[in-house]
């Protein structure tokens, strides 16, 4: 398992990124906008990471901006935390065989997400190319919220 980013929601795009590259020192290394979803992900690293992150993704700080105003009351700007995993489908088994809800199954052999016991998002990545759609996961519904 390797560590890849947390991911925080931003209502203020130019204050946070004051706040984070101008205050902090860390770098804007990569944006992706999806019109589709109406948000904008703004991935920050310290400038010692820069290199980690250009070969691997990783770790980095995800800054999401959802264009539609939202209320964020009660921490609900922290989204999740993020780990590429080997084997997706056997960890999936692994957490469910111990009692943990998988909230988004991995029905597309690549991410999943389950909730600490404290309910923190956790996003499962799969490492490398996706795995082939498999049952149980491939029809299972979400659970919950992720």
């Amino acid at each position: 398992m390797r560590y890849l980013h947390t991911m925080v929601r931003i209502s203020d795009v130019d204050a946070s990124l004051h706040f984070y590259c101008d205050l902090l020192g860390l770098e804007l290394i990569r944006t992706i906008e999806n019109e589709k979803g109406r948000f904008t992900i703004y991935f920050l690293c310290t400038p010692h990471d820069r290199a980690s992150y250009e070969e691997t993704r990783s770790p980095a700080l995800e800054l999401t901006y959802n264009w539609d105003p939202e209320d964020y009351a009660g921490g609900r700007n922290f989204g999740h935390l993020a780990y590429r995993v080997d084997d997706i489908y056997g960890l999936c088994e692994k957490l469910m065989d111990a009692g943990v809800t998988i909230n988004r199954p991995p029905r597309d052999g690549n991410m999943a997400f389950v909730r600490s016991p404290d309910g923190i998002s956790i996003e499962l990545l799969q490492e490398g190319e996706p795995l082939a759609p498999a049952e149980p996961w491939q029809s299972m519904g979400n659970t919950g919220s992720w």
